[in-house]
């Protein structure tokens, strides 16, 4: 398995963004294959060793294939490779993203799109508490690393039943719960970018924790799952 991003992965998704048609991928079928299975052995060596820290469930390499059923922009390929890492049994929740693109590549973790109810559930613990989930966010590791949560996909006023001068609004308002890495050209081919993946979602898992606490129980502390 590689434990380093090859240099040639960007050279193919610029020809994908300057020749996104059917007709020049075919020719170049061969040469999709071989840049896949180079940045496929890297996504697979990041899986193993994360595995070795954390229970996951599976790792899933997201097609180049673009859907454009309902999207004006009918490119059908994507310009860059990902990856996710989901985390196994009810009771680790959240997952781990990778992205591979020309002068665009970052890493993301945390919990995207939840469904209503997941939502619901961290809304009304924000609303009880929001000072635990801002420590946890704010330790060193975890600051340097990320920041803080992805500023973007937040509701403009407040979500129905909730004040909207709540003093946790901001938190109240998320629709996501994403912290995000971004990273230069150099930084992904660098031999490190392998151990500052691993690093960057290791350093996550007090958040996980505390998420994943917040999701396998009510408002009470009491387990949601079955024994």
């Amino acid at each position: 398995m590689d434990t380093q991003v090859n240099p040639s992965i960007f050279k193919f998704l610029n020809k994908i963004k300057d020749n996104n048609n059917r007709e020049w991928f075919a020719k170049n079928k061969d040469y999709y294959l071989e840049e896949e299975e180079k940045i496929k052995s890297f996504f697979t060596s990041v899986f193993q060793e994360l595995s070795s820290t954390d229970d996951l469930e599976g790792m899933k390499v997201y097609k180049i294939y673009r859907d454009i059923r309902f999207s004006k922009d009918k490119s059908p390929y994507k310009t860059y490779r990902s990856c996710g890492y989901k985390r196994a049994t009810e009771s680790l929740r959240g997952g781990y993203h990778l992205e591979i693109t020309p002068d665009g590549s970052f890493l993301a973790v945390g919990f995207w799109q939840p469904n209503k109810e997941d939502l619901l559930r961290i809304r009304k613990e924000f609303e009880l508490d929001g000072e635990t989930i801002t420590e946890i966010l704010n330790t060193k590791d975890i600051k340097e690393t990320f920041g803080g949560f992805y500023k973007r996909h937040s509701l403009k006023k407040a979500p129905k039943g909730f004040d909207k001068n709540h003093p946790n609004i901001t938190l109240i308002n998320k629709k996501d719960f994403i912290l995000l890495r971004k990273f230069k050209n150099k930084e992904v081919i660098d031999k490190k970018f392998y151990k500052t993946v691993l690093h960057s979602f290791q350093v996550i898992r007090p958040f996980f924790d505390y998420m994943s606490s917040i999701l396998t129980t009510n408002l009470n502390g009491e387990s949601l799952i079955d024994n």
